[in-house]
């Protein structure tokens, strides 16, 4: 574990308020952006192709919300180097040198498509590595960063759940502003992700969806992304446990090709803060397990 403390110190950041208004945490599992040495030297393609991976700059449109009385919690490591919004062990044994663990995922299609724990490729398809990692290291990052996150996240949550009798996950990306075949239409401003009504209840998906139409976003519903491993594994309804994916599209609040933010990111910001007053808004004693069990 000391090979990654360096760099990557801390791995990941939670600024929780001194009193919390609501029991909604924002999460931002793929803004991270501080690349170990060593992992820049293993890799075939430079800095600029990885950061294709990176739902850049999200941490910052949600930072301020700690302010309001909202927990926020951002990953400082990029997913290309661990993927934290994979199950613990979807690995590729292609890309490791050693026996991977017999409890490994090594099936998965998130794994087929080179997208597992520890990735294979970045966003458009490029190879990172130029030679097979050892499986400790593997093992190693995922001890080191991936369990820590997930510990502390689970801790906030259940903290949520406890005071509150429900708790609400928003878990913050984005997508790029095209898809990869051309078949695909085009993509809306924002895409919630709910695991087709299974993680949350739809009196939350139905209130982030109006909330931002009513502030001039067009929305989508599932398609393309329904939400990762964090909004299926945490999303329970039925235990008054809430999880949603937004995928904001990068052309609102960046240059996609600079990497720089646009003179918009600011209203952006603020339009997660007035997401996060609608939020507070709903009756929470309908979303607690008893609720939800009864629908």
């Amino acid at each position: 574990m000391t090979q990654f403390a360096g760099e990557l110190s801390p791995p990941f950041t939670i600024v929780e308020p001194a009193v919390w208004r609501a029991p909604i945490i924002f999460n931002s599992p793929h803004s991270g952006s501080v690349y170990p040495q060593a992992f820049l030297a293993a890799s075939r393609v430079d800095v600029a192709a990885l950061r294709r991976s990176e739902d850049s700059f999200v941490d910052e449109l949600i930072a301020g919300l700690s302010a309001q009385g909202f927990p926020v919690v951002s990953v400082h490591f990029p997913r290309s180097y661990v993927d934290v919004n994979r199950e613990p062990y979807e690995l590729d044994p292609r890309m490791f040198s050693g026996r991977l663990p017999s409890f490994a995922n090594t099936r998965s299609m998130r794994v087929a498509g080179g997208l597992g724990t520890i990735p294979r490729v970045v966003g458009d398809g490029q190879e990172i590595y130029r030679e097979r990692l050892d499986v400790d290291d593997a093992l190693g990052r995922i001890e080191a960063l991936y369990k820590p996150y997930h510990r502390a996240l689970r801790r906030l949550i259940s903290k949520a759940h406890l005071a509150f009798g429900a708790a609400i996950l928003v878990d913050c990306h984005s997508m790029p502003s095209v898809g990869v075949s051309r078949e695909e239409p085009p993509r809306p401003d924002v895409v919630i992700g709910d695991r087709y009504g299974t993680s949350c209840a739809a009196v939350l998906r139905d209130r982030v969806e109006q909330t931002f139409a009513a502030l001039g976003y067009s929305v989508g519903c599932n398609k393309p992304y329904a939400g990762g491993f964090i909004t299926e594994h945490y999303g329970n309804p039925a235990s008054g446990l809430h999880a949603v994916q937004i995928e904001l599209n990068r052309a609102i609040y960046m240059d996609e090709r600079r990497r720089e933010r646009r003179p918009r990111f600011a209203a952006v910001a603020e339009d997660f803060c007035r997401l996060a007053e609608a939020l507070t808004a709903l009756p929470y004693g309908d979303l607690g397990p008893f609720a939800a069990a009864a629908e």
